[in-house]
């Protein structure tokens, strides 16, 4: 029987944190999440706001356990702000020579010898380590990564800080890599030709000093910190490769893996700027109203909430809000992925990151630049980088061990043909030294995560904001897709059919009691009925002692009677139902209408039915789900018949009526101990329990929504449910590339370690094996962002 594991725990309490009021959220972090961690796991709390930029500088932009070679790009993400967690601190550094498990092992161990550090998580993909630590800490640990040869980065000192500019390291000269390649090249010849041996000899260490001089010096404090990282393992061949005299051999080694490197860190940085296109989506400007009735142009992080902001034709939209004057049309495909403009007038809300089509208008700020829906979207998508998915965990934990093995492999090589077969220690050393270049998993390690994010960056473009590689992987698992009717199947706004008296009572009179009633509610059903009195003119009562009755209706006081207005089930709870309610009920809701009627304290006055229109993308999404395999049952509070009649309309295998929160859970967790993967698809709060209990929670039409957004494990920004079968379809192309990467590394790999023992291969065919298999892989993960 499946259990609830901790990523359900952490949906959970997500979603009870935001059904309480609280802002923020909660999310523990274990290592079933997929985090680094060490020590102890922590809560991890994210506001979204008071981030800054942080500056590429110094020796950044080291390639995947690297050389070290220039930014290309600045950090992408901005980090925030460090933040008290109980006695601890905890922090957020940028590191931008830090993109490899050998870097994070590397600072691990520098790390276990702080009492003073409590735990760490690393986002290697971003370049962040989040470290919890006590208070008089940081300079210690800012000093300890300095000592390792990083250059550590911090966010600004609070939400309103404006960024301190740092200015980038001039790139490095490219001539010290040219001379490097013409010596390396220069000894190779003069080898084949016969020269003098001082000859291939110096041209070989010119090479190696024009090139090599950051391995070493990587490979050295690698070493004295007790770690065997490429940069360790490839000063230890080229040293072995000298003192057997290879010198041609040693030069080509150490020119090919700098190239090499130098193109995966190019490579590394497309993965990681497919999350930065995110962030240029808003401009740097808005023109906004002054005072005395003039505009004037204002940075983004200026503009308080409630400035009236102007936009013209043609221009992307600075931030969320809502339409004061004016009318147009707005591409919202940046957010949401979907293709046609959507018409805004005066009280519609617009989001940053959009585009004004056709006519201009003013908005009013609803959110500040640090707080917009697309700022949550990169915020998200960050910390979706750090859980890792499962198979990237296995991948981790296998590099874990798989050097060390390597390394005593290549070190028996080295010692036992010799000592116990009279073998020729220099053709045993230098195939050992063969092993050792093929020793570092780093083609293996960045498969995943490559892969990850250029999934997750191609969802965000589609609209679809996936928390976390593991449900990115999990999605191509589901079977089963539990769905919410209203808003989700339908269009969530439904309008008055009927209205029959059915006791002695003034029409006028009746209408306004349901309508003060539904007034106070903001059920969908409830909103049609208000909607209706106000365009004919009623107006609404005072209500007093009003309550809401999940799954019911909604009870109140006027003039001192009791009246309920709810429907089916709380009439019969009531006690007030009969033979004939029972068959005109059953009329209505065969049509798939919603019935509801207004009760006082003897009978039942009258009855109004409501209808809701089904959208013609549920249909083909059905269609889409199973043609996909994923059977699809409904689950709502409608009466059974509408229920079915809806269910019918768009092809839904099963529908389950009159169902209440704890209904929902249970159908859900019940599928789930059937075994089979279940999604669900809600709004992120009635459908809190269900969602928070399914493998996969879908919030839709999350785009302006804080709630959908942190809650869900997948936001549809739109309300368009063809989107799950895109997700699913990602997940099955996002988990086919993750093999090809993981066979590719490890059979290539294989291979060459084979061809080292034999003596068939040599050490510039294991540097190309080594890095080679790095741009195969990254270059296949990349792949994803066409999707």
């Amino acid at each position: 029987m499946p259990q609830t594991d901790h990523a359900d725990a952490d949906r959970l309490e997500r979603v009870k944190v935001h059904a309480d009021g609280h802002e923020g959220h909660a999310h523990a972090h274990d290592a079933s999440c997929g985090h680094s961690h060490d020590a102890h796991d922590h809560d991890h709390a994210h506001d979204g706001r008071g981030h800054s930029h942080a500056h590429a500088h110094g020796d950044a932009g080291s390639a995947c356990c690297g050389t070290g070679t220039p930014a290309t790009v600045a950090a992408s993400i901005p980090l925030a702000p460090s933040e008290a967690i109980g006695s601890n601190v905890r922090t957020a550094i940028r590191i931008m020579q830090m993109d490899c498990p050998t870097e994070e092992a590397l600072i691990r161990k520098k790390f276990s010898r702080m009492p003073h550090v409590r735990s760490m998580d690393f986002n290697l993909m971003q370049r962040v380590l989040t470290i919890v630590h006590a208070p008089e800490a940081l300079d210690s640990i800012l000093a300890a990564l300095r000592s390792l040869d990083f250059t550590p980065e911090l966010a600004d000192a609070g939400p309103d800080a404006a960024p301190t500019p740092v200015p980038h390291a001039p790139p490095k000269p490219w001539w010290p890599l040219a001379l490097a390649g013409m010596a390396a090249a220069g000894s190779e010849a003069a080898g084949w030709l016969g020269a003098p041996a001082w000859l291939p000899a110096g041209l070989a260490i010119l090479a190696i000093l024009s090139c090599g001089l950051t391995t070493y010096k990587k490979g050295w404090l690698a070493i004295r910190n007790g770690n065997l990282n490429i940069n360790a393992l490839m000063s230890i061949a080229v040293t072995g490769a000298l003192i057997l005299r290879q010198w041609p051999e040693a030069a080509m080694v150490m020119v090919l893996f700098t190239i090499a490197e130098l193109i995966e860190a190019k490579s590394l940085d497309r993965a990681r700027n497919a999350i930065q296109g995110l962030m240029q989506l808003t401009p740097e400007q808005a023109s906004v109203q002054q005072p005395d009735g003039s505009w004037r142009s204002m940075d983004l992080k200026a503009i308080a909430l409630g400035a009236v902001v102007r936009v013209k034709p043609g221009e992307r939209i600075a931030l969320d809000g809502e339409i004061v004057t004016g009318r147009s049309s707005v591409d919202q495909a940046p957010i949401t992925g979907e293709s046609l403009p959507v018409d805004k007038a005066v009280g519609d809300a617009v989001f940053a990151g959009t585009i004004n089509q056709t006519g201009s208008f003013d908005y009013r700020v609803t959110a500040a630049a640090s707080n917009t829906t697309v700022a949550r979207i990169i915020h998200a998508v960050e910390e979706a980088q750090g859980i890792k998915a499962p198979t990237q965990r296995f991948v981790d934990q296998f590099a874990r061990v798989y050097t060390p093995i390597v390394f005593a492999i290549a070190l028996a090589v080295a010692v036992v043909p010799p000592l116990l077969f009279d073998g020729s220690w220099q053709a045993w050393v230098y195939k050992a030294l063969v092993m050792l270049v093929i020793a570092c998993p780093c083609a293996l390690v960045i498969s995943t995560p490559v892969t990850i994010v250029s999934g997750l960056a191609a969802a965000a473009r589609k609209g679809i904001l996936i928390k976390g590689g593991a449900y990115l992987e999990q999605g191509r698992k589901l079977t089963r897709l539990a769905l919410d009717k209203t808003g989700t199947i339908t269009h969530g706004k439904p309008v008055q059919t009927e209205f029959e008296i059915l006791a002695e009572i003034d029409a006028v009179r009746c209408r306004t009691l349901a309508a003060s009633l539904a007034g106070r509610s903001d059920h969908p059903v409830s909103m049609a009925l208000a909607a209706a009195a106000k365009a004919d003119g009623l107006a609404n009562v005072t209500v007093d002692a009003f309550e809401a009755l999940t799954g019911r209706g909604v009870r109140g006081e006027i003039d001192g009677a009791p009246y309920w207005l709810g429907n089916h089930r709380l009439v019969e709870e009531l006690g007030r139902c009969s033979a004939s309610l029972e068959v005109r009920l059953d009329a209505l809701e065969s049509q798939g209408k919603t019935v509801v009627m207004l009760v006082d304290a003897e009978r039942v006055l009258a009855l109004f039915a409501v209808a809701d229109t089904v959208k013609e993308t549920s249909r083909a999404a059905i269609a889409e789900l199973q043609r996909l395999g994923v059977s699809t049952a409904m689950l709502t509070g409608d009466n059974p018949h509408t229920a079915a009649a809806i269910a019918q309309q768009v092809g839904i295998d099963e529908a389950r009526g009159n169902q209440l929160p704890e209904d929902k859970l249970n159908a859900v967790a019940q599928w789930s101990n059937d075994g089979a993967t279940v999604g669900m698809v809600g709004d992120g709060i009635n459908d809190a329990p269900a969602l928070a209990r399914a493998n996969i929670g879908f919030a839709m039409g999350a785009m302006g929504t804080d709630t959908a957004i942190e809650t869900a494990d997948v936001a549809l920004m739109d309300d368009d449910l063809r989107k799950i079968p895109s997700f699913i379809r990602l997940s099955k192309a996002t988990h086919s590339v993750l093999v090809q990467n993981i066979t590719l590394a490890l059979g290539i790999k294989s291979v060459f370690l084979v061809l080292a023992v034999t003596g068939l291969g040599t050490m510039w065919m294991a540097v190309f094996a080594d890095v080679g298999a790095s741009l195969l892989v990254v270059a296949n993960g990349l792949r994803l962002l066409r999707q």
